[in-house]
């Protein structure tokens, strides 16, 4: 496997990665009222006893605990996937400058997410997980407003990182490019005694 093409998987595997991000956490708050719809029967009695709208509440927040562990997990992840996979390009390719400023974007999309918006939401969203709908509305409004700004940097992220496939994928030359100059070489009148004429 060429570098290249090494290259290419790995920027595939961190985005990907990022995708299963995105539908675990769908999934995850679905999980709850597939739950409550079709409960075990072992679990049908406390589901009775909390209630219908109480048991709702707390295995949403059972999820919403578990989903911010995975995004913080994640970030961090990143952050190492991230120095790694920029560190790779630089000593062992010779991409560009412009696809290492591509990979040190999405470090500092991760970097922002990690450090300046993901505490703010795990904070907000705790205090709000359990405050009746009504409650708490400036908190509520500050969680979706860095909820919306995380997304965006999301968004940005995969962009960056498309854009890098897509240069990667369509660029010629680099130590590919030489072969032809090579075989050049072989075929001139110098080296023809190497086959004997």
């Amino acid at each position: 496997m060429n570098s290249r093409r090494l290259v290419c998987f790995l920027l595939g595997l961190w985005m990907g990665s990022g995708l299963l991000m995105l539908w675990v956490a769908a999934e995850s708050f679905g999980s709850v009222d597939r739950l409550l719809a079709r409960p075990p029967p072992v679990a049908t009695a406390q589901f009775k006893a909390l209630g219908r709208a109480d048991a709702r509440l707390l295995l949403r927040y059972q999820v919403a605990e578990q989903n911010r562990w995975y995004f913080q997990t994640w970030e961090e992840a990143q952050i190492v996937i991230g120095a790694l996979f920029f560190f790779f390009l630089l000593f062992a390719t010779g991409e560009s400058p412009f696809a290492l400023l591509l990979v040190l974007l999405m470090i500092a999309g991760v970097l922002a997410q990690r450090f300046l918006l993901t505490p703010g939401m795990i904070s907000l969203g705790r205090m709000i997980d359990f405050a009746s709908p009504n409650a708490l509305t400036g908190e509520r409004t500050q969680f979706w407003v860095l909820h919306s700004w995380y997304w965006g940097v999301e968004l940005v992220k995969w962009a960056l990182g498309l854009a890098l496939a897509v240069r990667l994928i369509s660029r010629r030359g680099g130590r590919s490019g030489n072969a032809r100059q090579h075989f050049d070489m072989v075929d001139k009148a110098n080296y023809r005694h190497v086959n004997g004429l």
